[in-house]
């Protein structure tokens, strides 16, 4: 008779029903009694583990988000040599992801940064940095390629600017037809660009 799987621990389950619901419905749409439902943990687990409550849960989970994007990225970069044949495996990939997902579930990331304001500072503060390493791995790929450092950190801007964006607009259009348009163009005008 086979092991049955092991049980993920209860961190593990807390950051990736709180990743789930930062896809689906952003920080504020879900309470903390479902988030603890769909993690199976009682609320002092989740205070064991992030003391700073559903803030802290959810800075959990944008950083470990980012730690997957990244590591995409890398493989990505490193198993791609045209960095913008890359990046738009690299959004194919996504705009999978929110496709299979019936447009309901997109970028954690853009969600929390549209609801987020001035007094969400751990938050802001964790997006930020989310956002600049993804903007420093696709600005090293394209410099690895070749082109002037400060040129692939402006093209490293624009290409997550499209890949959210595109994102944001296919999922309320329930349509892939937005971010393809956006990466099909935005790919075409910087292969046609020298460097």
């Amino acid at each position: 008779m086979p092991a049955p799987p092991p049980v993920e621990p209860a961190r593990d389950r807390l950051i990736a029903a709180m990743t789930d619901a930062l896809r689906r419905r952003g920080l504020h749409g879900i309470g903390l009694t479902e988030l603890l439902q769909a993690a199976q943990a009682p609320k002092g687990v989740l205070y064991h583990h992030f003391p700073g409550g559903k803030t802290e849960l959810a800075v959990a989970a944008i950083d470990q988000v980012v730690e997957r994007m990244t590591a995409g990225l890398d493989k990505l970069l490193a198993t791609t040599p045209d960095p913008l044949q890359a990046m738009r495996r690299w959004i194919a990939g996504a705009t999978t992801g929110l496709q299979d997902t019936g447009f309901e579930a997109g970028c954690p990331l853009a969600t929390v940064a549209l609801e987020s304001g001035p007094e969400d500072r751990a938050l802001r503060e964790a997006l930020a940095r989310a956002f600049e390493r993804v903007r420093e791995r696709i600005a090293q790929g394209l410099t690895n390629a070749g082109l002037p450092a400060e040129r692939a950190l402006g093209l490293a801007a624009l290409i997550v600017a499209a890949y959210e964006g595109g994102l944001l607009q296919s999922r309320v259009a329930h349509s892939a037809e937005p971010i393809q348009r956006a990466t099909d163009t935005l790919l075409a005008l910087l292969s046609a660009s020298p460097p």
